[in-house]
């Protein structure tokens, strides 16, 4: 939903700062919006950062209410404390669904708002949250829009559009042959009715309302370990053994599990996965006759030279094609979350006819449509100019943050893609609990800052954080400055804490270090 800088425009823009990479943090909502839950709808037959450094804060707040810190496997339980404010309360206007879905809070959500109501500007408000640089990526023929587009649209996506985005994820996804434009629906949102799903945590905490808030399907959790388990692993490590344990224990919770969603690039951890990683994850969804969602929204994202994406639609021969479906969308890959479209491609022409019933409800408008071919057409400038230019942002982008975060001490997963780096600020809470993980993320926002905290992706160890690098250097310069000093003053009040031990009240130890912000 963010924006990144894009100076690489497809028509002639001023040069851009070094450090202005074209992508952008998550949109609160996936820009494949309708990926997860469209998919879901049409398979519930019975028989089948977070703004980097960009939030503003309220002035006032009041502590969150007490809550046991003793649960940190458990992040949903302390979710209601989160606006400072009280849960709307019963209305007799809405059903219990409906009174369930305006009473939804989410840590994601309430950066988003705060970061919305206030933005950084250098000149007229360069003492709030900072904002991400916009840019055009337009020409006079994306600009054009035909009287005849301003009509109902084809449902099911216009025809023009469906063959550029089969063309266009025949050739970046290296499909061995040529997609059919005919398995391809481009979508915004819709709904979904199952039982559960199968998902790894962490991961992107939107999915929740995604597919929670419309149908009430259950995400059944696989919780990954920050740790190593042993030779060859690494943190938070998904392997088929943790799915295949996760499946055991959904059935003998009376679950009937229908799907498993895999994020490849994945959000937050970065991580991309191998193509025998791949190959195992969709043997096991197989051999349980689960449907393979599989998020590749993030898949031009990989700024490493030496690494290189496998999308799914390159296999010669997938495990199960009828229940293997494919999602992307131009909000990650181009900075255009705004565009809200997103599209799934699947051989299950059942499937696809099932969604474009849905297109009534929620196709995507005529002109967009247009905006979208044109650009995806544009193949000489987006290899010859955007994905270099972007490519080399995003690593002086990256190896800035990692210095940073290197000569703070701070530990983090080094990944080659995503928006984002997986943060370990542990250190930095005086107790491993998620009500600590949380006062730690709401001092962040008082100070004008956003990172966002694990639990908001449902991580299963308190202390981890998000940090989205993809912006001007002025910016990550500002924001770096003031979470880090934060974080400073977070491990000095930590050992004065330990200090009431032998100095008692009314020695109060945050009265002895106060950050001071520019």
């Amino acid at each position: 939903m963010f924006t990144g800088a894009l100076a690489a425009v497809r028509q002639t823009a001023p040069t851009a700062p070094p450090f202005a990479p074209t992508f952008s943090t998550d949109s609160t909502v996936p820009s494949a919006t309708s990926g997860h839950t469209a998919i879901l709808n049409a398979l519930s037959a019975p028989a089948t950062s977070s703004v980097p450094f960009g939030c503003p804060a309220p002035t006032t707040e009041p502590p969150p209410p007490s809550i046991p810190a003793h649960c940190p496997t458990k992040p949903e339980s302390i979710l209601a404390t989160l606006s400072g404010a009280e849960t709307p309360g019963h209305s007799v206007y809405l059903s219990r669904r409906g009174n369930s879905i305006r009473q939804h809070q989410g840590i994601l959500q309430e950066g988003y708002t705060q970061y919305h109501a206030d933005k950084y500007q250098h000149t007229d408000n360069p003492n709030v949250s900072l904002q991400h640089c916009c840019c055009s990526m337009t020409q006079p023929d994306m600009l054009h829009i035909d009287p005849a587009l301003l009509q109902y649209p084809d449902w099911k996506g216009h025809r023009f559009l469906r063959e550029e985005v089969s063309r266009f994820l025949s050739h970046y996804c290296g499909s061995p042959r040529p997609l059919r434009a005919d398995n391809v629906y481009p979508d915004n949102v819709s709904v979904c009715v199952l039982d559960a799903i199968l998902i790894p945590t962490p991961f992107y905490g939107v999915i929740t309302e995604d597919v929670h808030l419309y149908s009430g399907v259950r995400l059944f959790h696989v919780h990954l370990d920050c740790e190593p388990s042993g030779s060859g692993s690494r943190p938070f490590h998904l392997t088929v053994d943790k799915l295949e344990e996760a499946m055991r224990k959904a059935i003998s919770e009376g679950l009937n599990v229908r799907a498993v969603v895999l994020v490849n690039p994945h959000n937050p951890l970065a991580d991309v996965y191998s193509p025998q990683e791949m190959t195992g994850f969709l043997e096991f969804a197989k051999r349980h006759k689960l449907h393979a969602i599989v998020d590749e929204v993030y898949m031009l994202t990989v700024f490493e030279d030496t690494v290189t994406f496998h999308s799914v639609l390159s296999m010669d021969s997938l495990p199960d094609p009828q229940r293997t479906h494919v999602m992307w969308g131009m909000s990650k890959d181009f900075a255009m979350a705004g565009m809200r479209v997103g599209t799934v491609y699947s051989d299950n022409r059942d499937l696809v006819e099932a969604l474009d019933k849905l297109g009534m409800f929620h196709g995507v408008p005529g002109p967009i449509q247009h905006q979208m071919a044109i650009l995806l057409q544009d193949k000489d400038w987006i290899n010859g100019k955007f994905l270099p230019e972007n490519r080399l942002r995003m690593q002086a982008a990256h190896r800035y943050m990692t210095g940073e975060l290197q000569s703070l001490g701070v530990p983090y997963l080094h990944r080659p893609a995503g928006f984002y780096i997986w943060a370990d600020l542990r250190k930095y809470l005086y107790e491993p609990s998620f009500v600590e993980e949380l006062s730690l993320w709401r001092c962040f926002l008082r100070h004008k800052v956003v990172l966002s905290c694990g639990q908001a992706f449902h991580c299963s160890t308190p202390g981890w954080f998000r940090i989205v690098f993809t912006d001007r250097q002025q910016h990550l310069t500002l924001g770096t400055f003031r979470c880090f000093s934060l974080l400073m003053i977070a491990g000095e009040e930590n050992r004065c804490r330990e200090m009431l031990i032998f100095f008692p009240p009314p020695f109060s130890p945050s009265s002895l270090f106060y950050p001071v912000f520019l």
